[in-house]
């Protein structure tokens, strides 16, 4: 996982958001110079900083990682009763296992 990958990654996500950097920011907390550090790779981002750039993009953080994709190996079947919408749902569900597992993968261990 190179800091390089992980914001050309970013940059990618900024886009396909319709989002710029200072949007980006604005909405995050992080300054702009940060971020603009953080795509061009010359500093690393933190885990914070990454969840809040995949919140905002609607990426997960495996994504913008490049860490393997939980998404092709789950599959799920739910029903919602109150008008929730499925995709929505799904995409959350989906989100929380992508976490789940980049914290397996970088040994962080779940609190209890």
């Amino acid at each position: 996982m190179t800091t390089t990958g992980i914001g050309e990654r970013i940059e990618r996500a900024l886009a396909a958001a319709h989002l710029s950097q200072r949007a980006l920011a604005d909405s995050t907390g992080i300054s702009q110079s940060t971020l603009s550090r953080i795509i061009s790779g010359d500093r690393e981002a933190k885990m914070p900083e990454l969840v809040a750039i995949a919140w905002e993009t609607g990426h997960t953080v495996a994504r913008l990682t490049g860490t393997g994709a939980v998404t092709e190996r789950v599959q799920c079947a739910a029903r919602a009763t109150n008008g929730s919408d499925m995709g929505g749902m799904r995409q959350t569900l989906l989100d929380f296992l992508e976490l789940d597992a980049y914290l397996d993968d970088q040994a962080i261990p779940a609190t209890v």
